[in-house]
């Protein structure tokens, strides 16, 4: 029996998904999390908490290490679940901001009781003028899932499309220009669009230098992170018309009630849909892990998947040091325990091993765990026993 507990909404479908062998929200010790926005960064870890899935891509709510160090492994659900949901966001926030819908629907809102709005707007739509997206250019900064929708749409509306930083790139059309830096992305564009992972190399990514190397009128829009664009950078530019406008899901004190920026509360991947694919993905591969030990979208560990088809599987999260497998493989020889299969890689500072064995007698289970727990280095043990 395993015990899921979950913080925030979490999507009816996905937790359907947990079979008779699970209970969700039983215990305050349970072997793994679901997740949205809930900060764990100053949470103190269950000991037996073996999981934590992000239902969602950004996982800076969670101390990867911290995790790590209490033998947790951490999933996110990139691409499919909100991948699009924040592709039709950007699309959506270019098209409003291109043609002025917020100041005109404004100015529509604050018309006299009785006024009539068509015929005034004849006379004063002037002042709402705003441009096409046909033939206009789009810098696309970070091609991974998003950020190649992102750049494939635009170019189906008739933009040219510009990318940086494309060493991850995903599906992207041969039309998209690859620029060899940020600054030749958008010296030339209408709109820059940033869609990277937040880390020390992204934080600040768009600030003062950037801001400079693009044209007065740009339009600017982060649906990535806070903090991958300098907010106060972009006030200024704004406030000295050396930028166009700003579009952003992530606000502070910097940005609040400014001319020309448009904030949301956070809502690039919140449609009904997305929640449910977050969820539903988050779902599956916490079974999977929990199940068979198989890691599919960790963020904190790398990747392994294999088939189970032994009568046992031991898996291991340990430090990535030397002769841990060779200090692991001595004591199952040791205990007269085959090794069918091994597999065994690492991500930074830890690894992940998960090793096959044939049947044991459950009394040789029992000591397993333990004692390979004992090896320095080595934060969690499991033994799994195939379901046939």
């Amino acid at each position: 029996m395993y015990q899921i507990k979950t913080y925030n909404a979490i999507a009816k479908e996905g937790l359907d998904e947990f079979g008779d062998n699970y209970r969700i929200n039983q215990t305050d010790n349970p072997d793994a999390y679901l997740i949205r926005s809930v900060d764990l960064h100053d949470h103190e870890f269950p000991k037996n908490l073996k999981a934590i899935a992000r239902c969602g891509s950004g996982y800076n709510n969670v101390p990867l290490d911290k995790a790590l160090e209490n033998g947790a492994v951490v999933f996110n659900t990139p691409g499919g679940g909100n991948a699009n949901t924040v592709k039709e966001l950007v699309l959506a926030s270019m098209i409003i901001a291109s043609r002025n819908i917020v100041a005109a629907a404004n100015w529509s809102a604050n018309a006299k009781p009785g006024a009539d709005i068509t015929l005034r707007t004849e006379k004063e739509k002037a002042s709402f003028n705003g441009t096409e997206l046909l033939g206009k250019t789009v810098a696309v900064i970070g091609l991974g899932h998003i950020g190649s929708l992102v750049a494939n749409a635009c170019l189906d509306l008739g933009m040219k499309v510009v990318g940086a930083m494309t060493h991850t790139a995903w599906r992207l059309s041969d039309h998209i220009k690859r620029a060899t830096s940020i600054a030749d992305a958008v010296k030339d564009a209408d709109f820059m669009t940033a869609h990277v992972p937040k880390n020390e190399e992204t934080t600040g990514l768009i600030a003062d230098a950037k801001i400079a190397q693009m044209k007065p009128n740009t339009i600017l829009l982060n649906f990535a992170r806070l903090g991958i664009v300098d907010n106060k950078a972009v006030a200024e530019a704004l406030a000295e018309h050396r930028l166009g406008k700003y579009y952003t899901d992530f606000s502070d004190a910097t940005i609040l009630h400014k001319d020309d920026i448009v904030l949301m509360p956070h809502i690039g991947g919140s449609t009904i849909e997305a929640e449910i694919n977050c969820a539903r993905m988050a779902a599956k591969q916490t079974i999977e892990f929990l199940e068979t030990g198989n890691i599919i979208n960790s963020v904190n560990l790398p990747n392994v998947s294999a088939p189970f088809e032994s009568d046992h599987r031991i898996t291991l999260i340990h430090k990535n040091i030397p002769n841990m497998i060779g200090q692991i493989s001595t004591y199952l020889a040791g205990r007269g325990i085959n090794i069918e299969n091994l597999v065994n890689k690492a991500k930074d500072k830890y690894a992940y091993t998960m090793i096959d064995i044939d049947e044991i007698d459950q009394a040789t289970q029992d000591k397993v765990v333990p004692n390979l727990e004992q090896i320095p280095a080595v934060t969690r043990v499991r033994i799994l026993t195939h379901k046939k």
